[in-house]
């Protein structure tokens, strides 16, 4: 089965828009845990504008559940975190400095000599590794042979396009999907992925391993509380 992991950006975000600790971020993510969510995604920044460094080292401390910390490894500050949180995964993306979300993923060609030794760095210190990537054959190969565990399908386009015509959205990644099968690269997934298009998705990437979700589903919670969002999720990876 496809695990949920929620990531808790926008709860940090919220509370950073008044400063203080309402909505307490750490409380937050031991409730999601035990709501049912397999695991807790967070994704520092260099501003620090939601999840903050000391959030993640609190997070750490509590979590019984999958924890993965999302970021650019290009960031030092980033790269040192992660080495001493060591979390169960890492996924590596290429943001850039202030940019307001995840917008593309990494040309694991360009990059094929960074990519590399930073996943070797991540490796040795245990931790799961995860790329993320454009629904490209060529990208994920390329994340293959850079050394990476996983890649992460950065979902936007299929989120885009799901309304006007879900199958000619689907079509990429499924192709995606077969690639990584054949180069034996597990799957994961995540960006604009919501309770309108999550079940489709999963029904039609077969290996899909794990979905990151944020925005959407603590957008949802506002409407139908966090206990029964976490569960309405699951149900959509279920069917």
């Amino acid at each position: 089965m496809t695990r949920l992991s929620v990531n808790i950006n926008k709860i940090a975000t919220l509370r950073n828009a008044r400063g203080g600790n309402i909505p307490n971020v750490i409380e937050f993510a031991k409730k999601i845990e035990r709501y049912g969510a397999q695991g807790i995604t967070v994704h520092p920044r260099p501003d620090e504008r939601h999840i903050t460094y000391q959030d993640v080292l609190d997070l750490k401390k509590v979590l019984t559940t999958e924890f993965n910390i999302e970021g650019n490894p290009k960031e030092q500050k980033f790269v040192d975190l992660v080495l001493k949180v060591k979390p169960e995964q890492v996924t590596l993306v290429p943001d850039e400095q202030g940019q307001l979300t995840s917008n593309h993923g990494w040309d694991t060609i360009a990059n094929r000599s960074f990519l590399k030794e930073i996943l070797q760095e991540f490796t040795q210190a245990g931790i799961r590794t995860s790329v993320f990537v454009d629904a490209l054959p060529e990208m994920i190969i390329g994340a293959k042979e850079c050394g990476s565990d996983r890649v992460e399908l950065y979902t936007e386009s299929y989120a885009k396009n799901y309304p006007q015509n879900r199958e000619k959205a689907i079509a990429p990644f499924v192709k995606a999907s077969i690639t990584a099968e054949k180069a034996q690269i597990d799957v994961n997934a995540g960006h604009d992925l919501s309770l309108e298009n999550l079940n489709y998705f999963a029904q039609n990437i077969k290996n899909l391993k794990e979905v990151s979700i944020g925005h959407a589903l603590i957008s949802d919670a506002l409407l139908y509380g966090m206990d029964n969002t976490v569960k309405l999720y699951l149900r959509e990876l279920m069917q």
